[in-house]
């Protein structure tokens, strides 16, 4: 049971009465005479366990864009319903606080939309439905609160797929129009045409070219249904904040990671690739072994990273190299999203990476931070020149470390967190047209 602000009002009218005759018994009555108001109004109230409430609710939604639950009121009685519905979220939903005064008349049904704007990544649980169930006179009320299950799969934003038409362009020129020339591990033959300056003399096909009585050469395009796997780090490396300011504001690395996976995703879908993904720190977050169906890698590929989240330890290398072994059972293109961090590579990823090299085309994928680098060049005292020189002497850490590992054949991608994944499409693109998938 609930009262609603009339009730204090209606007591303060009383006032009235009681200076015109200030006597103990016009206090009383009044106060009784609200009671009666009262306890008369909650009876007539309609019961909230007698509505029927049914939720309609979508499976999925990227992160920050709009959507809604419904509410599917139903009064099955005779008597009109006078209702305010809440319909409880989490805080990361982002629920509007809408609740209006709804009159429901027996036997009919009314819909109350909650909007929401998700703000993190995941599976966000509705809360109970409170129904609040007013008399005729609005002075009291019947509240009850029902389960009405529902699950909204919040899905990672996907920013990144305003690069995609242009990838998907080069792409097909890269596939049909425009053939390989220089042959190479990844490449297939593709057709025979006449010789014309500049062709390399090595694609000379002599027994085409006598039948023919013209010089013919081979041409080459890059093999289809390669395996590709993305291998994203959600360790203490994934966690850290980048692109904002010190007080701990911007996106995580884990957040660019996701953006490269899904942008290679669907890239490498489109191009007859079978992808594959790993997410793995101590333990393997996620697993999805390469499908032969590419119109649904995107879809699958969004669904379970929208459940990966970082965790502050440090990555297991040896068990993310047995599950490399078990998921690639042929030559692939391994993605590694990591950071190449001098402190820890010894013991970390540089006791697995030679074996990759040897065995696979490696490709580690390292976001930077514009932040920092714009702080190395606002010094303005003492403080933040420890903190540049720091900065610098880390920098040329990793730039020789990057020297060692590219000179055992791992391509290196080191961008901001808007430019990674165009940056690791476009390295991808590159070579595929060299033939070295």
């Amino acid at each position: 049971m609930t009262i609603s602000g009339r009730v204090p009002l209606l007591l303060l009218v009383g006032v009235l009465p009681v200076l015109a005759y200030p006597v103990p018994l016009v206090v009383v009555g009044w106060t009784v005479l609200v009671c009666v108001l009262v306890a008369l109004d909650l009876l007539l109230a309609v019961r909230p366990q007698m509505l029927r409430i049914v939720r309609d609710l979508p499976t999925s939604v990227r992160l920050t864009e709009p959507t809604a639950s419904r509410l599917t009121i139903t009064n099955p009685g005779g008597r009109t319903a006078r209702l305010r519905v809440r319909d409880a979220w989490p805080p990361s939903a982002g629920a509007a606080a809408e609740r209006p005064l709804l009159r429901l008349r027996g036997g009919e049904s009314l819909r109350q939309v909650t909007r929401l704007l998700p703000t993190r990544r995941g599976d966000a649980a509705a809360a109970a439905v409170t129904v609040r169930s007013f008399g005729p006179l609005g002075l009291a009320a019947r509240q009850r609160s029902v389960e009405v299950p529902g699950v909204l799969r919040v899905l990672p934003e996907f920013r990144s797929r305003s690069h995609l038409p242009y990838r998907l362009a080069r792409l097909r020129e890269l596939d049909g129009q425009a053939s390989v020339h220089v042959r190479g591990q990844g490449t297939e033959f593709d057709s025979l045409r006449e010789y014309t300056a500049g062709d390399d003399v090595r694609s000379i096909d002599w027994r085409a070219s006598a039948r023919a009585v013209k010089t013919m050469v081979r041409t080459w395009r890059p093999e289809r249904d390669r395996h590709i796997l993305l291998v994203l780090d959600t360790s203490r490396w994934a966690a850290g904040r980048i692109g904002g300011t010190a007080g701990g504001t911007g996106q995580t690395r884990l957040d660019a990671g996701i953006e490269t996976c899904l942008l290679m995703a669907a890239l490498g879908a489109a191009s007859g690739d079978r992808l594959s993904l790993l997410a793995a720190d101590r333990r393997v977050q996620l697993r999805l072994p390469g499908s032969t169906r590419s119109s649904s890698v995107l879809s699958r590929f969004a669904n379970g990273l929208s459940q990966v989240e970082a965790v502050l330890t440090e990555t297991d290398w040896t068990g993310v190299a047995a599950e490399i072994d078990k998921l690639c059972r042929q030559r692939s293109l391994v993605v590694l999203v990591t950071g190449l961090d001098p402190a820890i590579y010894a013991d970390g990823l540089g006791t697995v990476l030679p074996t990759l090299a040897h065995d696979h085309q490696v490709v580690i994928a390292h976001v930077t931070d514009p932040s920092v680098e714009l702080r190395t060049l606002e010094v303005t005292d003492v403080r933040d020149a420890y903190d540049a020189a720091a900065t610098g002497r880390l920098e040329l850490a990793t730039l020789a470390l990057a020297d060692r590992v590219q000179k055992m054949g791992v391509e290196i991608v080191r961008a901001g967190p808007d430019q990674l994944a165009p940056a690791v499409c476009d390295r991808y693109l590159a070579l595929k047209a060299a033939g070295r998938l």
